[in-house]
């Protein structure tokens, strides 16, 4: 029976993998991952994190993460616990729609969910959970309405009085502690049934984590820094010294050393209960932390954006440990040589394999929110939200701050034009540089108060892409603008591209795609009405335009008269980015990540990557990866070979063989679908000649 059924599975694949029709679509590249991390816990040898998609399961240190959701019906956990070998998500009401927020629990160790709110409600509603604490059996809950205790695994939930907004729990011996939004401490010791307000000498109202250290209690505050209590809470005495930011969301303790995580900088170290704090962040390329927890002799630290990082030096260094975590927000792509950049929440990434690999390049960037891209010469130009424009003349190896003194510091745009480059921002307009970014200067007469989000250039024409004005043009190298609006109905513009002596704008407010034949002095509406338009990219007389709301990609071979969807693979996303790399097109997702497709499947005349032929033998790492249940596994044939590629177990045991076959020099994609497969880590093995080469690949269910 098992010798049949991995012959099924193979015969399955292997159709999945050789029908031209599944080839037709487009692939989501492995990153960039990152993402929210909104809590940590540890079950035994499991590491979770808590995420705005759900709930993810680590079983190799953080090295990778899959999704572990089965029946989670609100991805947005804000909270984690684990209680009588229970798994517990608390709930927050979802980004993504969902509407069900309280508490869930698994006792599979995240394989399935299912909702335990009986009695955690208000009204006619479950309430949102920030924070756990256990205490033995009893699990407690902090919420919008106050503090609840089960003692039954959640099977129902009794408010314990305090009707107030909680976000932190801790229990001490008997003892518990509750910090609320904005009236301070509470303490109870007797489970909750008398509270008592403790706030003599707490700088902040505003109790947003805590955490305890022997006899000592410690409360992070969000304006007021650290506090630490030696009498119970009885009285507070800050203890900042070395804090700068005195946003405090989170403690961990590991023997005597504490460690808090804030929302600006970083990770902070203390030795002596608090007295001195020391950041401890080099590696750490987010200083926004939301969570922390030790697991075994590592520490792990959830970022808003740019997902986790692991440290097995008291945080001294750190390490990207994202694999598999939710793909990053992607606000930019840029093109430079063989290379692919993405902007993202979690700050830059580079591909050089398309897609198959990407890699963190975020030395010298002081933010992680890069919301544009630009190549010009041999330097790559980045801008931020919050710290200005960036520059790197190293492929994003280390990058430089540029003096964007003349201006705001939150760019969205970024042009070049032979020696002048050109930054548009919120609340500011345009700053313009004649020198690599060196110096700035306001470049905004007649531009008014709008925010600019696109460039398009032709000749000596520059032309502006705004919020809420249209679209603007300058003739004289930004010195001043002009308004160029007339027919453009939509006057949200996200996005300009010219394709000969045609140039087009997105509408983001249903406005579709619109055409100038004369320099922007009148617009026509396209063939493409009624959507909201992020993005374009073209390609000779192609026009591929991005749209938010269930459109996705769309093309145009007609100059915009007509439009066809080529969205097979891509499904319902918010698309925020496009850009052209080799003979592929990429688009990058407001969730997602970096999605890729052949040119050559979309429109004429454009080669397939698949029939060069690269200059060795190489298998590349399948993605993504975890995977659940189907993965891409990519290889390049110098010349051509008898290739066998084949799935074995941890035991060395072949499960499934995905070629065995002659096969001409390229780059060859094999989607292998391991549908029936038991949760856990496989090995793929290349054979093509003598060349052999084998890569892990882990299903996560």
């Amino acid at each position: 029976m098992k010798a049949i059924l991995i012959r099924f599975i193979t015969l399955a694949v292997l159709l999945t993998v050789f029908s031209p029709a599944s080839r037709a679509q487009w692939t989501q590249t492995n990153g960039p991952y990152g993402g929210s991390i909104r809590s940590i816990a540890v079950s035994g040898t499991n590491l979770f994190a808590g995420t705005d998609h759900g709930v993810f399961r680590s079983i190799d240190s953080g090295a990778t993460w899959g999704p572990v959701n089965a029946g989670l019906t609100d991805t947005n956990v804000l909270a984690l616990a684990v209680c009588r070998m229970n798994l517990f998500a608390g709930t927050g009401g979802d980004v993504s729609g969902a509407t069900n927020p309280g508490v869930l629990r698994s006792s599979d160790n995240g394989s399935s969910w299912v909702a335990v709110n009986s009695g955690l409600t208000h009204t006619s509603y479950p309430l949102p959970v920030h924070a756990f604490a256990v205490s033995d059996t009893n699990l407690f809950a902090a919420t919008d309405d106050g503090i609840f205790l089960t003692t039954n695994a959640g099977a129902t939930w009794t408010g314990i009085g305090l009707s107030y907004q909680f976000n932190a729990l801790a229990v001490s011996g008997t003892t518990l502690f509750a910090g609320s939004w904005y009236s301070g401490i509470y303490r109870s010791t007797n489970v909750g049934a008398n509270w008592i307000q403790i706030n003599a000498g707490l700088t902040d109202a505003h109790a947003i984590s805590l955490v305890t250290l022997a006899t000592d209690l410690y409360a992070g505050t969000m304006y007021g820094g650290i506090c630490r209590s030696t009498d119970n809470g009885t009285s507070w005495t800050a203890v900042d010294t070395g804090l700068v930011n005195p946003y405090v969301n989170a403690f961990a303790v590991a023997g005597t050393n504490l460690f808090a995580a804030t929302r600006d900088q970083g990770v902070l170290f203390s030795t002596n209960g608090g007295t001195i704090w020391i950041p401890v962040n080099n590696g750490l390329t987010n200083p926004d932390v939301n969570a922390l927890a030790i697991f075994g002799t590592h520490l792990f630290a959830g970022t808003r954006g740019s997902g986790a990082f692991s440290s097995s030096d008291n945080g001294k260094s750190w390490t990207s440990a994202s694999i598999g975590l939710p793909y990053a927000r992607v606000y930019a792509l840029a093109v430079s040589g063989t290379n692919l950049f993405a902007g993202t929440d979690g700050g830059a990434f580079c591909t050089s394999d398309n897609g198959s690999t990407w890699t963190g390049v975020n030395s010298g960037l002081t933010v992680p929110f890069v919301e544009a891209l630009i190549a010009s010469g041999t330097n790559l130009f980045a801008g931020t939200s919050g710290a200005g424009v960036f520059r790197s003349s190293n492929n994003g190896s280390s990058w430089t701050a540029t003096n964007l003194s003349s201006s705001p510091t939150y760019v969205t745009a970024l042009a070049a034009s032979g020696m002048n480059l050109f930054a548009g921002g919120a609340n500011f307009g345009v700053s313009r540089s004649t020198d690599n970014g060196t110096t700035w200067t306001y470049a905004n007469t007649g531009l008014g108060y709008n925010d600019v989000y696109a460039f398009a250039i032709s000749g000596t024409s520059i032309f502006a892409g705004t919020y809420p004005g249209g679209v603007f043009l300058s003739t004289n190298n930004g010195t001043s603008w002009k308004p160029v609006n007339k027919g453009l109905t939509d006057t949200c513009i996200l996005s300009l591209g010219l394709s000969g002596a045609n140039l087009f704008a997105g509408g983001f407010y249903g406005g579709g795609v619109f055409i100038s034949t004369d320099s922007g002095s009148s617009w026509a509406g396209t063939g493409l009405r009624d959507a909201d338009v992020s993005t374009l990219a073209i390609s000779g007389s192609n026009i591929f335009a991005g749209t938010y709301f269930g459109r996705a990609v769309l093309l145009s071979t007609n100059a915009g008269m007509n439009w066809t969807p080529v969205n097979t693979g891509i499904g319902n996303i918010d698309v925020t980015t496009l850009a052209i790399c080799g003979t592929n097109l990429f688009a990058g997702a407001r969730y997602g990540g970096v999605f890729r497709r052949a040119l050559s499947e979309m429109i004429t005349g454009i080669a397939s990557s698949s029939t060069q032929s690269p200059a060795v033998f190489k298998l590349e790492q399948n993605y993504p990866n975890p995977f659940n249940p189907s993965t891409t596994i990519r290889y390049a044939l110098r010349q051509r070979a008898h290739v066998t590629l084949s799935v074995f177990n941890t035991l060395g045991q072949q499960v499934a063989t995905l070629v065995n076959d002659v096969q001409e020099a390229g780059y060859h994609d094999i989607r292998f679908d391991a549908t029936g497969l038991a949760s856990g880590v496989y090995f793929y093995r290349l054979q093509a000649g003598t060349y052999v080469e084998t890569k892990k690949l882990l299903l996560v269910r």
